[in-house]
C-alpha cells in the first residue's frame, strides 16, 4: 500500500505485509503522512465510515468514490447540483455524475459516478472541476506500472523468505524514488515543463547504463544525476495530446426518500493539476534502518474497480 503524489508520482510512504490484512488497514498506517494542505484521492474500496473519519482527523481534505450501495441523504441542495450530506460523523458534499468517455480508437465508455468530498464550498470547488480532478487518481496506476513493468520487467522477487522479500521491496521502492527525484529535478530545469513529460523508461535505462559503466571502468568519476538528467531532457515526450472525449455531467436529484444509488463506471479523463516537487516530501524509510537526515509510461487499460494494493 502506497501513498503517491499526483503529477510527480513520487512516493510519500509505503507499507506492505501479508494479504490476510485488508487494504483499509494498511492505508491506516499511512495516515500520519497526511497534512492539512493535502487533498487525498481514493477509489471506492476505501469507502468506510471509520476510514473517512480517520482521514478527516488529520486535517487533510479528501475526494473519493462511494460504493454503489452507499445511501447518502440529501440535506442541502447546492447551486451546482451537488448536495450536502453526512457519512458517519463526517459532513461531506456528494456529487453524482454521468461520465461518457470516447477514446481515440472510437471505444466509448459510459457510467455513473458518485463522489464524496470534504470540499463543501460549491462556488469555490464546482462539481464539474472535481469530477475532472478525480481522474488524477490514475497517476497512482502509472506509478505501479513503472514499478511492476519497467523496473521489474515482468520478473518476480527472488527471495524465498519474508526478510529477503522485505529487503527487496525497500530496495525497489528506493530505486523508484531516486529516479523520480532526478526526473523532477530535470523537468524543473526547464521552466514550465510538467514532470509527466519525462519518460520513466528513459530514466531507468540511463541509470542502468551508469551502473554498467561504473562496473566496467576501474577508475572513473561517475555523475549519475547529471547524466540521467541530460538523458531525461533529451527524451522529453511531446506535449500530451488531448483525448477525443466528451464529458457530460448530470446532477440527478435523489429519490423521493432522500436516498440514491449509482452503478460503477469507467474512469473519466481530466487535465493534470499543479503538483509539488517530491524533494519537499520525506523519503521512504525502511523500518529496520536508521532514517536519513532530513513514465510517462502509460499503463494498459484497467477496470474502474481497481485497487491500490
Amino acid at each position: 500500500m502506497t501513498l503517491v503524489e499526483t503529477g510527480t508520482r513520487a512516493l510519500l510512504g509505503a507499507v506492505f505485509g501479508p494479504t490476510a490484512e485488508g487494504e483499509t488497514s494498511y492505508a491506516g498506517r499511512l495516515l500520519h503522512l497526511l497534512r492539512p494542505d493535502m487533498l487525498v484521492l481514493w477509489d471506492k474500496g476505501f469507502d468506510g465510515n471509520a476510514f473517512l473519519s480517520a482521514v478527516t482527523t488529520t486535517g487533510a481534505q479528501f475526494l473519493g468514490r462511494l460504493r454503489s450501495n452507499r445511501r447518502t441523504p440529501a440535506l442541502t441542495r447546492l447551486v451546482d447540483g451537488s448536495y450536502l450530506s453526512v457519512i458517519g460523523t463526517v459532513r461531506v458534499r456528494v456529487i453524482d455524475a454521468q461520465i461518457t468517455v470516447t477514446c481515440t480508437d472510437g471505444t466509448v465508455f459510459t457510467g455513473s459516478y458518485r463522489l464524496a468530498t470534504t470540499l463543501t464550498d460549491a462556488r469555490r470547488f464546482p462539481a464539474a472541476v472535481l469530477v475532472d480532478l478525480y481522474h488524477q487518481r490514475w497517476e497512482h496506476e502509472s506509478a505501479y506500472y513503472a514499478l511492476r513493468h519497467t523496473i521489474m520487467n515482468g520478473r518476480l522477487l527472488r527471495s524465498g523468505d519474508p526478510i529477503g522479500i522485505e529487503q527487496e521491496m525497500w530496495s525497489l521502492l528506493t530505486l523508484y524514488q531516486a529516479l523520480r527525484t532526478v526526473m523532477v529535478d530535470a523537468a524543473e530545469s526547464v521552466p514550465g515543463t510538467d514532470p509527466d513529460r519525462c519518460g520513466f523508461t528513459i530514466a531507468f535505462q540511463a541509470a542502468r547504463d551508469q551502473v554498467i559503466q561504473a562496473a566496467d571502468v576501474v577508475t572513473t568519476t561517475v555523475e549519475p544525476v547529471g547524466l540521467i538528467g541530460r538523458r531525461i531532457l533529451s527524451g522529453l515526450l511531446p506535449p500530451r495530446r488531448q483525448r477525443v472525449s466528451t464529458r457530460k455531467v448530470k446532477h440527478r436529484p435523489p429519490a423521493t426518500t432522500g436516498d440514491a444509488t449509482t452503478t460503477a463506471g469507467p474512469m473519466p479523463a481530466a487535465p493534470s493539476p499543479t503538483s509539488t516537487s517530491p524533494s519537499a516530501n520525506p523519503p521512504i524509510h525502511c523500518p529496520h534502518c536508521r532514517p536519513p537526515p532530513g513514465m510517462t509510461d502509460t499503463p494498459p487499460p484497467a477496470s474502474a474497480a481497481d485497487t491500490e494494493s
